[in-house]
């Protein structure tokens, strides 16, 4: 990651000035080239300021000697920053300091948006690369007098997201179950980490957990993360998916089907970033983070279509579609949450197709028990720039899951499948308060744009940890 903070412009080797449509700069610094002495070559160029406009302007004499136009279009604001941010980096690679002033709009947090912005935007996955693909840019100068304490929030929100996408993108031939909870046990030294091997798994009764890693070779973990800061009195618990692999068991994917299913433990990868940023900045609030971690792989001894599990809260799921699994790990987590306690519960998963086919690869379909609860996560989502759909959570689907011989099955049916999931999930949260996050569209990028680079987007840390700073005192 690259160094980013407040300073001066002398030095830099490019200024990037923020144009609004119509050619209208946005912002008063003394610094800006005058646009109207370069209208000719704008012209040519057809450059007016729309939104996802580039152009590089030679600007001899000036605080640099060339300067980078940053279009904006006509509504600016956090989320169209961070965006400018992210593909302004990566067309500033070349460069080894830039001063830019895509902040100076007039936005409180613009700042902050535009490092998240940029340190996403710039992010590669060399771990496995012989050649690593690399950048020159060392140094990202925000133009300004600005407080470097009004940073650190964000720098550690983008830190989180660089790991997430980090633990997602890795072959889940390198990241077992035990490997991720060595990784979720040194996250930061505020966390307290408790991790529950195989055999304490059985001998606690997380049942589900035990059932979908009955088919692989590598033992399960359930990972519990706590950070409790002195002070805080509002707990906030985030539970997150970790199927480190999903052949789908005996109810086998196609081939095609699991291609990117080393990216099904987004979920938990996503709860690992989200405390260890909340950590990082010292938020004020109680967070416990949880993560069944499993393969789900066809063994001699994997679970069967009509196989019963107990969960930890002793309720019953008959397992008619070895491939529904993470609703069956979810639900031991979900049920040590709720015993743990909890002001919110909000879990996390790359969960279904069904919420993909309705809301496509950008959106994350939310579902919740308590409107208030959906409230307070949809406003956190917006302001960290994430989008989510609340999607209705109907109980007259609920006699769609019952089951002959259990308490229920983990299937519905063909139609509905992410409603049908989600109302799985609620039988484990009692009366608290609850909202599940299926991100199973915008977990995984298909390309690159703005600050979203093509693999795993990290998508829900920046939510997350705008749930807890909401709880604050």
């Amino acid at each position: 990651m690259i160094d980013i903070g407040f300073g001066m412009a002398d030095g830099a080797d490019l200024l990037v000035v923020p144009v609004l449509a119509d050619r209208v700069l946005a912002t008063d610094s003394d610094l800006v080239p005058d646009l109207d002495s370069l209208s000719a070559f704008l012209d040519v160029k057809d450059f007016s300021g729309k939104k996802g406009q580039n152009l590089f302007v030679a600007t001899p004499g000036g605080v640099t000697n060339e300067a980078l136009l940053v279009g904006l279009g006509s509504e600016v604001d956090l989320e169209s920053i961070r965006r400018a941010a992210g593909s302004t980096a990566r067309s500033i690679s070349k460069y080894g300091t830039v001063a830019t002033l895509l902040h100076d709009v007039g936005l409180d947090g613009a700042a902050g948006a535009v490092l998240i912005g940029s340190q996403l935007g710039l992010y590669e996955f060399n771990e496995y690369r012989s050649e690593p693909k690399t950048h020159n840019l060392q140094s990202l100068v925000l133009v300004g007098d600005g407080d470097p304490a009004d940073l650190a929030e964000s720098a550690a929100v983008a830190r989180g997201v660089v790991l997430a996408r980090d633990l997602t993108n890795r072959p889940a031939a390198d990241k077992s179950p035990e490997a991720l909870a060595e990784i979720a046990s040194s996250l930061h030294e505020a966390v307290v980490v408790t991790v529950f091997d195989e055999h304490e798994i059985a001998e606690k009764g997380f049942g589900g957990l035990a059932g979908v890693n009955a088919g692989a070779d590598r033992p399960a973990r359930m990972v519990v993360m706590e950070y409790r800061p002195d002070g805080a009195t509002a707990t906030v618990a985030f539970v997150g998916k970790g199927i480190v692999f999903d052949s789908g068991g005996l109810s086998i994917k196609p081939a095609a089907g699991m291609e990117p299913m080393k990216t099904d433990m987004a979920g938990a990868a996503v709860v690992m970033a989200a405390v260890r940023a909340i950590a990082e900045a010292g938020l004020r609030v109680n967070v416990i983070g949880i993560t069944p971690l499993t393969e789900n792989l066809s063994g001699g001894s994997a679970l069967k279509p009509g196989d019963v599990v107990r969960i930890y809260n002793g309720k019953t799921m008959e397992i008619l579609n070895t491939d529904a699994e993470g609703r069956i790990v979810l639900a031991d987590g979900l049920s040590l949450a709720t015993e743990m306690g909890a002001d919110l519960i909000v879990d996390i998963a790359t969960l279904t197709g069904t919420a993909k086919a309705a809301l496509g690869t950008d959106i994350g379909a939310l579902f919740t028990t308590n409107e208030d609860a959906g409230e307070r996560v949809l406003a956190a989502a917006q302001s960290a720039g994430e989008k989510f759909w609340e999607l209705p959570l109907d109980t007259d689907y609920r006699s769609l899951f019952e089951s002959d011989i259990a308490d229920m099955k983990n299937t519905g049916g063909r139609w509905g499948g992410a409603i049908i999931a989600a109302l799985i999930l609620a039988e484990f949260v009692d009366d608290t308060p609850w909202v599940h996050l299926d991100v199973a569209g915008p977990a995984r990028a298909e390309k690159t744009e703005h600050y979203i680079t093509k693999g795993a987007s990290g998508f829900g840390v920046r939510t997350l940890f705008s749930v807890a700073a909401s709880f604050e005192d």
